[in-house]
């Protein structure tokens, strides 16, 4: 898939570059502001180049890079991996049940997370006004280690005795874990995603030639990895989804 955006923006690029000077074909600029709610803040910087589609530079296509950093407080996160978050449906309910999906959760006082993505972004300017979307695609996460509270009805992990002999403990009796970022982000859809991503819409007002005003509304999602696995399910992977809003400075650099 990463191949085939590629070869497409290469295409295109090479077209709009054998036919219009740079001014009309390429807007690039840096987004610098924060999404946030009650409990969370994720402030972010993020650069961007865009292909200009047409003559007027109406409709333009383009990629972004982004840096941000998320915090939380207070904040649940229940089991990630679509194959334990999906009832079953189809043809498998014909033969069985629907079955529950299985979510366990870790509760974090605190959580910091932070993520490089690069991603894609489509864009609609008229006249100073400009209205987007953009959502990130792939990157990388790292952040600190936090402790957690992991409720699990029947959840089980690899531990030791007093002695250093192997044994399967409880996490109902052991709830304190450890757990931190995901290290690799990738959209997949929906619960096959990994990692720490978002997705915005936005408007943007030109203030002026070097200055804009954006406001827009980003779903933001981040992961953390449990540093023990759940025996009964194999998972170690937890997800947090919030919705907020978002405003920035824009500082266009040519365009």
């Amino acid at each position: 898939m990463r191949k085939i955006v590629t070869l497409v923006f290469i295409l295109i690029s090479a077209v709009a570059f054998s036919q219009t000077p740079t001014s009309v074909r390429i807007s690039s600029g840096l987004d610098v502001g924060a999404a946030f709610k009650k409990d969370y803040v994720v402030p972010s910087l993020t650069y961007y180049e865009l292909l200009n589609l047409d003559a007027n530079r109406i409709f333009s296509i383009g990629w972004t890079a982004k840096l941000n950093t998320f915090y939380g407080d207070n904040l649940n996160y229940t089991t990630a991996p679509a194959k334990l978050t999906r009832e079953k449906s189809g043809f498998a309910a014909l033969s069985a049940p629907l079955v529950p999906a299985n979510l366990d959760t870790m509760r974090f006082d605190l959580v910091t997370a932070t993520a490089i993505n690069f991603g894609l972004r489509a864009q609609i300017r008229l006249g100073p006004v400009e209205i987007g979307a953009g959502a990130d695609l792939l990157g990388v996460g790292f952040g600190k280690s936090r402790e957690g509270r992991y409720r699990s009805s029947t959840g089980r992990f690899e531990g030791a005795d007093t002695s250093g002999k192997a044994i399967n403990l409880s996490f109902q009796l052991h709830p304190k874990q450890y757990a931190q970022p995901q290290r690799f982000n990738a959209r997949l859809l929906g619960d096959n995603d990994l990692g720490s991503l978002s997705t915005e819409v936005y408007v943007r007002l030109k203030v002026l030639e070097r200055l804009g005003v954006k406001a827009g509304y980003q779903w933001i999602t981040t992961e953390m990895r449990a540093s023990n696995v759940n025996i009964d399910d194999d998972n170690q992977r937890f997800r947090n989804r919030a919705s907020m809003a978002y405003v920035a400075l824009t500082f266009p650099f040519y365009k």
